[in-house]
């Protein structure tokens, strides 16, 4: 196969305001990539730029979102794999899948987003049927994080950051955490979704204890059935057809 088929093709283009981040978490993506922005003065002191963060946390809370904003930001192409997907039953395969993944994101000076990150980085000896391949699986990764160049932007995202093998977690410089949002959060969220509707096109149900992505989903299903009630009230033949 060919490496772009690994390659989720996603054009998408955000910023880092319309993520959701806590002030600590935006902090530090806000300083990561003033890093990239002045690589050549912090390595006249001998300063290194952290080019390795993990996000880990909740399902839906801004992960993918944040790694587009920071290419963005960067102006660098966003390279977006789906360990999932990856991951063959003869691991040699796999091992040889990822490293052509990360030529390539090395060679565009590229951010790669490493989604679903605990598929390939679990802790060596953790699987019953682990009989080596794995931990061999884990040791390629490991050098290939290692030999990451800093000119390039490595960002791994994981919902189980405890079973991923500790030499891995180490080697990433930054590690920040998403939590599920409060209802003050949400309901901050809820009103920049739904400010640019009509006013009779805002009076949903908001739920809360859920995540953005879910509470955006539910959002736009109660918005759809408004507007598709107000188009069977003015177009009853349209309605008919459906109905037969």
């Amino acid at each position: 196969m060919n490496v772009s088929d690994f390659i989720i093709n996603d054009k998408e283009q955000v910023t880092l305001n319309d993520v959701l981040l806590s002030h600590d978490n935006k902090t530090k993506i806000e300083q990561l990539i003033k890093e990239h922005f002045y690589i050549e003065e912090l390595h006249k002191f001998g300063l290194p730029v952290n080019n390795k963060l993990l996000l880990h946390g909740s399902s839906g809370c801004g992960k993918t979102t944040t790694a587009k904003a920071i290419a963005k930001a960067l102006n660098k192409p966003l390279l977006i794999l789906d360990l999932s997907n990856i991951v063959s039953a003869r691991i040699g395969e796999t091992s040889q899948n990822i490293k052509q993944v990360f030529d390539k994101a090395i060679r565009e000076k590229a951010v790669l987003f490493l989604d679903e990150f605990d598929q390939v980085g679990k802790a060596r000896g953790n699987d019953d049927k682990d009989v080596g391949e794995m931990r061999r699986l884990v040791n390629t990764l490991i050098q290939l994080i290692d030999y990451y160049p800093e000119r390039a932007l490595l960002i791994g995202a994981t919902n189980h950051a405890q079973i991923i093998d500790k030499a891995l977690l180490r080697r990433f410089q930054l590690h920040i955490a998403y939590e599920m949002p409060s209802a003050t959060e949400l309901d901050k969220y809820y009103d920049k979704l739904l400010n640019k509707f009509p006013d009779d096109m805002q009076a949903i149900k908001r739920r809360y204890n859920i995540s953005y992505a879910e509470a955006k989903d539910d959002a736009y299903t109660q918005i759809k059935a408004t507007v598709l009630r107000n188009l069977e009230n003015k177009l009853p033949e349209k309605s008919q057809l459906v109905a037969e």
